[in-house]
């Protein structure tokens, strides 16, 4: 017979988990370790000014207009303002605002994505590739600092007045020589103004010590060629180098092993599009249709 009043049976202890713990031992704080950014082998560094976050979509923005063209735009617009509102002469004054816009679009300044790799050139300016030839190395660009003398071969990208004029450069590395030659003022788009018309020359030598050089080409419009480097600045591939106003051509001689990765007629993008690789063509031949 059971006795009602006999204490129940205790069960062990079991700490309670919520109950705060009374006077917890000193824990030593764990060391800081300063965070950096981790970056993936392989992964490509970011050449321009818009990044993208993986999984996000480029989404289009009007261009900027390069500082060097407001004080053009700004003289239009006087004139704009002058025969339109003073003298009232609106006949006038309409084509002068036509005028004002297509000088901001010229001094455009659009985003660019260059493409990163090894052995590759990239386009230094917007434009029709319209010749692929070999010709002889120019003097001003050989040199001990220079290319070395002898057959090359050349890509010419004529710009017209529609095109953006921002040049840009070829391949990531310093700039080793600029030389500046006056000359004439004929049609870019001619063979000869690379030898006649006013034109800078520049040198740019990679990591690994190859060299390219290029020229600025002055033409049947453009008055003024524009260079913001200087020998022995650095540049990544892509970078901003110089302007000209308003038409002309950049001619780029590629070193010893790499070929054309366009043909001529085709249409180019400054920073953008891949003007010849190191190794084996990728194209056999072209047509138009």
């Amino acid at each position: 017979m059971s006795d009602e009043n006999a204490p129940e049976p205790q069960s062990p202890a079991v700490s309670d988990p919520l109950a705060p713990l009374a006077d917890p031992a000193p824990v030593a704080a764990p060391a800081i370790i300063a965070e950096t950014p981790l970056t993936v082998p392989g992964t490509p560094v970011n050449a321009g000014p818009l990044p993208l976050v993986p999984g996000e979509s480029a989404k289009y923005r009007i261009p900027d207009m390069h500082p060097e063209g407001r004080k053009f735009v700004g003289i239009a617009l006087v004139a704009v303002l002058f025969f339109g509102f003073v003298l009232e002469w609106s006949w006038l004054a309409w084509p002068l605002a036509g005028v004002a816009l297509w000088i901001a679009a010229f001094f455009r300044d659009p985003v660019r994505v260059t493409p990163l790799g090894e052995g590759m050139i990239v386009s230094p300016a917007d434009g029709l590739v319209s010749l692929i030839t070999m010709v002889d190395a120019p003097r001003q660009l050989v040199g001990d600092d220079g290319l070395a003398a002898g057959q090359v071969a050349r890509i010419s990208v004529f710009m017209n007045v529609f095109d953006v004029h921002i040049n840009r450069a070829p391949i990531a590395g310093r700039m080793t020589r600029i030389v500046y030659v006056p000359g004439k003022f004929l049609n870019a788009d001619l063979d000869k103004a690379s030898d006649e018309n006013e034109r800078q020359y520049f040198v740019m030598e990679d990591a690994s010590g190859v060299r390219v050089g290029f020229t600025q080409i002055a033409g049947l419009v453009a008055r003024r060629i524009m260079k913001w480097v200087e020998p022995g600045q650095t540049l990544k591939v892509g970078e901003r180098f110089g302007l000209i106003r308003f038409g002309s051509r950049v001619d780029v001689y590629l070193p010893a092993g790499y070929v054309p990765s366009v043909a001529v007629g085709q249409r180019a993008v400054a920073g953008e599009t891949v003007l010849a690789r190191r190794g084996v063509s990728v194209m056999s031949g072209s047509h138009s249709q």
